[in-house]
């Protein structure tokens, strides 16, 4: 089967964002903090995990949230253990509309693993691709943020966006805070 567009980087990010799940207490995997309000890392999980074999939760609708909302549901009487075996399938074989959307993917993935990051204190080294997609994914979903801030990545990932106040750092950050992640500006320069 040929490997499609962005579906290594997506390996690899879920890869990853396993590996820190496993190396959370059981505790904090149950209820740890996330930068998703309200979500703990098993929260996380379930809604990554439900882009794949939950589509249409997600399609059904009317709203993302409600969609969020069932994929956590179904997966609240799921054991740790089992739900660690399913998202180590989940990175190594996504699904093939996962496979084909990897690029957009990827972004979503990526965020959701510093949300489990962050909080917790653990070091990542983020690759390249994978800090790239947060910083889109954050421009897509900036809202009106790009009508009165001009994002300014210090790091040579992604290039200048919007108008009005610059916001300089480094790519991922921005897309954390043009995400709606709270807690983000101590990491920015407002000018």
């Amino acid at each position: 089967m040929p490997v499609l567009p962005g579906e290594s980087a997506l390996r690899a990010e879920r890869a990853g964002f396993v590996a820190t799940l496993e190396s959370l207490s059981p505790e904090a995997f149950e209820s740890g903090p996330t930068l998703c309000a309200d979500w703990a890392p098993r929260d996380v999980a379930a809604h990554l995990l439900g882009l794949d074999d939950g589509l249409t939760d997600y399609v059904r609708g009317p709203w993302v949230r409600r969609g969020n909302a069932r994929q956590i549901a179904r997966y609240a009487g799921v054991g740790r253990d089992e739900l660690l075996a399913r998202l180590r399938l989940w990175a190594s074989r996504p699904a093939l509309h996962a496979r084909a959307a990897a690029l957009f993917l990827l972004g979503d993935v990526a965020v959701h693993h510093q949300d489990v990051l962050r909080p917790a204190g653990i070091d990542y080294a983020l690759p390249r691709a994978s800090a790239a997609a947060v910083y889109r994914e954050g421009v897509v979903l900036s809202g009106t943020r790009l009508l009165t801030h001009r994002l300014v990545p210090t790091d040579g990932i992604g290039l200048p966006v919007g108008v009005g106040r610059a916001v300089r750092g480094p790519a991922v950050d921005l897309g954390l805070w043009l995400s709606g992640r709270a807690g983000l500006e101590a990491e920015l320069t407002f000018a």
